[in-house]
């Protein structure tokens, strides 16, 4: 009786077929430029969330945020005490009717200031007024172990990591060690939705359950 023959793992027919394999970096070429350089090519462009698109965005706008946290931490504070402000007049007509055109305003004004995402779950005051949702991985607590030496992103070689970004705009601010604090996971539930009314609907609870408690004898 024979011995068993071994069982290939690979297809059938494809055993002396060559493997194709991008080629390995060299000359600082990272490997994400190398697998996209070797992908194959199509007119079909992906747009918004690709990371190519966002390789070739402009921070500028970000950046400014980032050097400014101070200034916009003073600010996001005297906004929201406005907000809080109009909290009858949010509960009055409704937070539900109110979400629509509020969230319209506020998706243009973050995205444009700090290239928002609209996560609802809005730690900006807590990163130094660098979105974390602009990390390719989404981290909420802190950089990965891949930030480049020049502070650029692993993933997006030309694009400032946010986190570096995070902490440079964090020690410009009053309260900036509240980078510090661990932040939850993200709640994909709340994904387009107003971070503003909810933040105000949470504080304006937060005050009439204090006053309540102090009326109490």
């Amino acid at each position: 009786m024979s011995d068993p023959q071994p069982i290939s793992t690979t297809a059938a027919g494809s055993s002396d077929a060559p493997q194709i394999l991008p080629p390995a970096s060299s000359g600082g070429m990272t490997q994400a430029t190398v697998v996209r350089k070797t992908a194959p090519k199509s007119d079909y462009k992906p747009s918004d969330v690709s990371p190519q698109r966002r390789v070739q965005r402009s921070y500028t706008v970000r950046l400014w945020s980032v050097r400014h946290s101070r200034l916009l931490e003073w600010f996001y504070g005297r906004f929201a005490d406005a907000f809080l402000m109009l909290h009858p007049l949010w509960k009055g007509l409704g937070y539900e009717r109110v979400e629509a055109p509020v969230k319209f305003v506020e998706k243009r004004v973050k995205g444009f200031m700090f290239d928002c995402r609209m996560c609802g779950q809005c730690i900006l005051s807590s990163t130094g007024m660098s979105c974390p949702m602009n990390c390719p991985k989404q981290l909420r607590n802190g950089p990965c172990g891949g930030v480049r030496a020049n502070g650029n992103c692993e993933v997006e070689p030309d694009m400032p990591c946010v986190w570096v970004k995070a902490w440079e705009g964090s020690r410009n601010m009053v309260h900036g060690d509240a980078i510090l604090n661990v932040q939850k996971p993200v709640d994909q539930s709340l994904r387009e939705t107003s971070a503003w009314l909810r933040v105000t609907a949470q504080s304006a609870a937060a005050r009439e359950a204090a006053v309540q408690s102090e009326a109490k004898p």
